[in-house]
């Protein structure tokens, strides 16, 4: 007896993205380290500079963007690129955001993000985002980035692992924020929004000291949303 289906053909989009996963995920070997981030200090402050302008609202993506930027260019082992018999750490931090399209994923750089205020980054997001869903997003504004982020928290997603995008040696899988009880060292307990965050690494080009002093000054920057800028 025959099940019924619906048959979907693979788009040229869709193609790409199977082989490009396929030999990541073959030829790359991954290791992942997750953590948990108390992100209270971040929303406070994404708060207070969106009230400054009414007209543009930055994103708690918007503003990790600018987060991992400052780490990155703090723990440049992160910062890279694998090439054939070298590693390419960079000094800019160009960092490729993944948008879903139909039939497929867009991986827009955010170019020298370390440079930018979260605002600018919020508007450069946003603009890529309108254009990647009529696919107007240009080659050039999809390569040559230095790590990525992947964000489903709006999906709410907790917590999942990402493929590495090749050449690049890592990328954060950011999961949703929400409240939850955390305790101290004294077991004193209270309310705190916590963020799940998974970083893959390629382990060809970085070591788990490198990758864990990337997530630690990560950390920090949350903590201390000042090193952040003016916004």
């Amino acid at each position: 007896m025959s099940r019924p289906f619906t048959e979907v053909q693979l788009t040229p989009l869709r193609k790409v993205i199977a082989a490009r996963m396929t030999t990541a995920k073959q030829t790359i070997p991954h290791f992942r380290l997750v953590t948990e981030m108390e992100v209270d200090a971040l929303l406070r402050w994404r708060a207070a500079i969106n009230e400054t302008d009414p007209t543009r609202k930055a994103s708690i993506n918007d503003c990790l963007i600018k987060a991992v930027a400052v780490s990155l260019i703090d723990n440049p082992a992160v910062n890279c690129q694998m090439a054939e018999n070298s590693i390419h750490q960079f000094h800019s931090a160009d960092i490729s955001i993944v948008i879903a399209v139909k039939g497929g994923l867009a991986t827009p750089v955010v170019r020298g993000a370390e440079r930018k205020s979260v605002m600018e980054i919020s508007a450069e997001v946003k603009d890529f985002a309108e254009r990647a869903g009529r696919n107007a997003i240009k080659l050039s504004e999809i390569s040559g980035g230095s790590f990525s982020i992947s964000n489903l928290g709006g999906y709410g997603i907790q917590q999942f692992d990402a493929i590495i995008n090749a050449p690049q040696c890592a990328i954060l899988a950011v999961g949703s924020a929400g409240p939850r009880v955390v305790a101290n060292r004294l077991g004193e307990t209270r309310v705190a929004t916590i963020l799940t965050c998974t970083l893959s690494v390629d382990h060809r080009a970085v070591d788990g000291v490198e990758a864990s002093k990337f997530l630690q000054g990560l950390q920090d920057v949350i903590a201390n949303p000042d090193r952040l800028g003016r916004g």
